[in-house]
């Protein structure tokens, strides 16, 4: 996957539109009952950039972006201020917000994820957390002995501090979308901007 390991503008990004997005199969029975079957395992979120264009020269600052990527060719980061803590938006992340999982003994590598839910959780893999951001913790006492691929959001801990048997790991941080543009061109039409036309930049998440 070619992925840019760089950020939308943010100041743009505020402005989105969308969110997640699931495949549902819907059957009616004879009977007048539904069956239902998840054709995703996980959500996919779609946005519309455009709505945070409020001037020229954030209209330039979107094609340099675009051109830079080559359209839908690379992949990049992407801020949604609807989500993007492994806590609630107007908390602080703690090293203990999220569970990954337990230790063996033996596992050194944890996939960092946000959990949706208590009645039928579903844990959101995170694959973009931002540099510099993440806080972890073994049975709630914080650790600095690991290290993060800022793209794959796999954490490694140092040889001589894998978490042993029945510790619980959990971690805290800030994230981003990968995503790509949706579209291979960028339509601008100054003579409706300038009465509120809003040019359509729509984006849609990659599984990195």
């Amino acid at each position: 996957m070619a992925f840019d390991n760089v950020r939308f503008p943010v100041a743009i990004s505020r402005g989105l539109a969308g969110g997640p997005e699931r495949r549902t199969d819907v059957v009616m029975t004879a009977s007048g009952r539904e069956e239902r079957n998840a054709r995703w395992a996980n959500s996919r979120r779609k946005y519309n950039a455009g709505y945070g264009v409020k001037s020229l020269d954030d209209i330039h600052a979107v094609v340099a972006f675009f051109e830079e990527r080559r359209g839908k060719l690379y992949a990049f980061r992407f801020k949604d201020h609807t989500d993007w803590k492994s806590c609630k938006p107007s908390q602080t992340p703690s090293a203990i917000d999220q569970v990954l999982g337990a230790g063996d003994g033996v596992t050194a590598v944890f996939q960092l994820v946000k959990n949706y839910g208590t009645a039928r959780p579903w844990a959101r893999p995170v694959t973009a957390p931002v540099a510099g951001t993440l806080l972890v913790s073994l049975n709630g006492v914080a650790t600095t002995q690991f290290s993060v691929d800022v793209t794959t959001g796999l954490i490694t801990f140092n040889a001589g501090s894998i978490p042993p048997n029945g510790a619980v790991i959990a971690a805290g941080f800030e994230f981003d979308v990968p995503v790509r543009f949706d579209t291979d061109e960028i339509k601008i039409n100054l003579a409706h901007f300038a009465a509120g036309d809003i040019p359509s930049i729509p984006l849609i998440e990659v599984r990195l």
